[in-house]
């Protein structure tokens, strides 16, 4: 982990520069950045849980864990490594140069890219494009062109994300404008309305137009009726209800007898 200094171990993430990081590191990191740490120059760049992507590694069948020779009376392959390449199969020991996706996080070597050429993850099969591959643990040069392509992309997105929301305010004022203009258009009308009918009658109308409540309002009271009529078909459907309860006529005389028996 380029952060902690400890070993690798899943969950793993990565960044867009191609350090790799525990994600547990990481997040505390994020929770706590005013803590004292060696290496916090390393994770400057990163802001959130969002500028890392959590890699999906392919784990290698010849892996048999760590230190599993304990008695050293056999052959022990110290360049043997956790994951490998799914394509080709070269494993992860630092001989060979890996990239992974920033789409999908799978993780690949330079030689299965360079030899199957395709525009599809191997693995998992979503698309992507060139500028989405992020060399791990790169030279020096090659930090640094991915650097200046974090800082394009950030500003990118920066721009664009001003620009939604100066349209949005736009949109808003237009739709404010519009608005306006129709209150003025109906009180015109209202106005040579009351010019073309004289008297208070017609004036007192048009202001309860536009003062009135959007809903009904004429025969409000015919509404509240069949609500009440609707209410009361709706009870008469339970036994509970007073038409569903049976008269004294109705009623039978039960006899009781009990039988003495022992």
């Amino acid at each position: 982990c380029a952060l902690s200094q400890e070993k690798l171990k899943r969950p793993i993430v990565a960044c867009e520069l191609g350090r790799l990081y525990n994600k547990d590191a990481i997040i505390e990191y994020l929770l706590d950045k005013s803590a004292e740490r060696p290496n916090s120059e390393v994770v400057a760049h990163i802001r959130s849980i969002k500028d890392v992507k959590e890699l999906n590694l392919t784990d290698n069948p010849a892996w048999e864990g760590e230190r599993h020779n304990i008695k050293g009376d056999c052959y022990e392959d110290m360049h043997c490594a956790m994951f490998i390449c799914p394509v080709v199969g070269l494993e992860m020991n630092g001989k060979h140069k890996f990239l992974y996706l920033q789409t999908c996080g799978c993780v690949f070597s330079e030689r299965a890219l360079r030899e199957v050429k395709t525009e599809i993850c191997h693995k998992c099969g979503d698309p992507f494009q060139e500028d989405n591959l992020v060399m791990l643990n790169g030279s020096k040069v090659e930090v640094e062109k991915l650097q200046k392509a974090m800082e394009e992309r950030r500003l990118k997105a920066k721009t664009a994300k001003k620009s939604k929301k100066s349209k949005d305010t736009k949109v808003s004022k237009s739709l404010d404008s519009t608005v306006m203009h129709l209150l003025v258009q109906s009180l015109k009308l209202c106005s040579s309305f009351s010019h073309s009918a004289p008297g208070p009658s017609t004036s007192g109308e048009c202001s309860k137009m536009l003062k009135a409540p959007a809903g009904p309002i004429a025969g409000s009271k015919r509404s509240i009726q069949d609500m009440k009529d609707k209410s009361e078909t709706y009870k008469s459907l339970f036994t509970s209800h007073s038409s569903a309860k049976r008269t004294k006529d109705q009623i039978s005389n039960w006899v009781t007898h009990t039988p003495y028996h022992f």
